[in-house]
């Protein structure tokens, strides 16, 4: 019996998927500066060498890494948006899952190249359009899961200050466990948008 050979660019994106993977995990365990390319070849399971030929720099290694977040971030928050049930309680719904997503080790892991961003100009130059990109899906994402209308006065920034409320609590939840409280603002946010929107 012959086993069947995973053609070489197969195996060199499943290489690729596990140490993008790697570095997304050691940036939520370690932070940016204790995250080196030595680690994330140990924890992929890959070679130096073939890491090195791939990504030659950290930096290099954390864009990719950074591209590599961004689709997964999307993907995530497309995936829950699409499940949000229909009817009253939508709008909770919707807050809530915005709430869980930017509690996520996803956000922690992004959060930790916006800081290591803040002081590296090659960092930022590659941060900074994906994070737009980021901001712009989130949106567009909250408005259609709310059905807002955002040609009416103020619910643009109704829900700016959603996204920005469930940032800031994020924050918050990357020092200590916030949950409860987290979830009692995002309640009673949830009531005042649901009212500001039904008007």
């Amino acid at each position: 019996m012959t086993t069947a050979r995973v053609p070489q660019a197969d195996r060199t994106r499943a290489m690729r998927a596990r140490l993008l993977e790697a570095t997304v995990e050691l940036l939520v365990e370690r932070g940016f500066a204790h995250t080196s390319t030595t680690l994330v070849s140990e924890r992929a399971g890959v070679s130096r060498g073939a890491q090195l030929h791939h990504f030659p720099t950290k930096n290099d290694l954390v864009v990719a890494a950074v591209e590599h977040l961004t689709e997964r971030r999307g993907a995530e928050l497309a995936e829950a948006v699409a499940q949000l049930p229909a009817g009253r309680k939508r709008t909770h719904a919707v807050v809530e899952v915005l709430g869980d997503h930017f509690a996520s080790p996803v956000f922690a892991a992004a959060l930790e190249l916006w800081v290591a961003a803040r002081t590296d100009e090659a960092l930022l130059a590659a941060v900074g359009p994906l994070e737009q990109r980021v901001g712009r899906e989130a949106h567009r994402m909250t408005v259609a899961a709310l059905g807002a209308d955002e040609s009416r006065p103020g619910v643009r920034e109704l829900v700016q200050a959603t996204l920005d409320l469930v940032r800031g609590l994020g924050l918050a939840s990357t020092i200590s466990d916030d949950s409860a409280r987290r979830r009692r603002i995002l309640h009673q946010w949830a009531d005042v948008l649901d009212k500001e929107l039904s008007r």
